[in-house]
């Protein structure tokens, strides 16, 4: 090579390196634009019918996502594994206006989970998950439509709490059935069909009010009871000390009544 062809091959080389360099810099910028990997595996975001959806179906997750787009309007989060929601789990979602947690293995609602999904909220979906009882605190100020058939409920005053806090989805109020109940004829029947025949809260007044008669009552038989033996007692020393006394002399008898005597005055 010629001294004349090196001096016209170095800047066609060092144009092929800035343009590597530049090359190199977009792939990053567009990494850090575009973080997939920061999903979990098995979630991606789309857009349906003009809203911004988040999809997790069946992704084998055993918590919420952390980096959920905090742009989302549907959060798809069914057919996974997770266990519990706890305090605070969608915060960061302030657009949010579906959220389905359907065929899960929940069975704990911390309260304060949905706080912040108040104001746009209006699709909740809970069932096929595995609550039993969860407080009506839970929901507060949420004005979703709620799902909550298909749990093994505990059908008692915290539910007719609840069912009554909540809005359900219409066709959704007929699977919300006793798994167990306070009362054992309301096994396997719907909810509202119980509630419809029995105020539960009334119930568990009445049961309460009941149970304390019965405290209060034998409380008041020990007193008696105790009253009773003192004086059968103060009674029977007394005898004793009456057949004591006859059977002393004369002398030293009116000398021990009398002492007797100004002993009890």
């Amino acid at each position: 090579m010629t001294a004349a062809q090196g001096v016209l091959l170095r800047p066609i080389t060092m144009g092929l390196l800035l343009q590597s360099l530049f090359l190199l810099f977009l792939l990053l910028l567009g990494s850090c634009l575009h973080p997939a990997a920061a999903f979990p595996k098995g979630c991606y975001p789309s857009e349906e019918e003009g809203l911004k959806t988040f999809r997790c179906s069946n992704a084998q997750l055993t918590e919420v996502p952390r980096d959920i787009p905090n742009d989302t309007n549907k959060l798809y989060l069914d057919f996974n594994q997770i266990p519990f929601l706890p305090r605070d789990a969608f915060r960061d979602l302030p657009l949010l206006l579906e959220l389905d947690l359907s065929h899960n293995a929940i069975a704990r609602i911390e309260t304060g989970a949905f706080q912040g999904l108040a104001e746009h909220l209006h699709s909740l979906d809970l069932s096929s998950n595995r609550l039993v009882s969860v407080s009506k605190d839970t929901f507060s100020n949420l004005k979703a439509k709620v799902n909550l058939s298909h749990n093994p409920w505990l059908c008692d005053c915290r539910l007719q709490e609840l069912i009554r806090a909540v809005e359900l989805v219409a066709e959704s109020s007929g699977g919300i059935v006793c798994d167990s109940s306070t009362q054992e004829e309301h096994v396997g029947k719907a909810f509202l069909q119980v509630i419809a025949d029995t105020d539960l809260c009334n119930v568990y007044k009445k049961t309460t009010d009941i149970a304390m008669l019965v405290t209060m009552f034998g409380w008041f038989a020990m007193v008696i009871s105790y009253l009773v033996y003192y004086v059968r007692q103060n009674q029977e020393d007394a005898r004793r000390h009456l057949e004591y006394l006859k059977s002393l002399p004369s002398k030293q008898r009116r000398s021990e009544e009398s002492s007797t005597i100004s002993t009890v005055v």
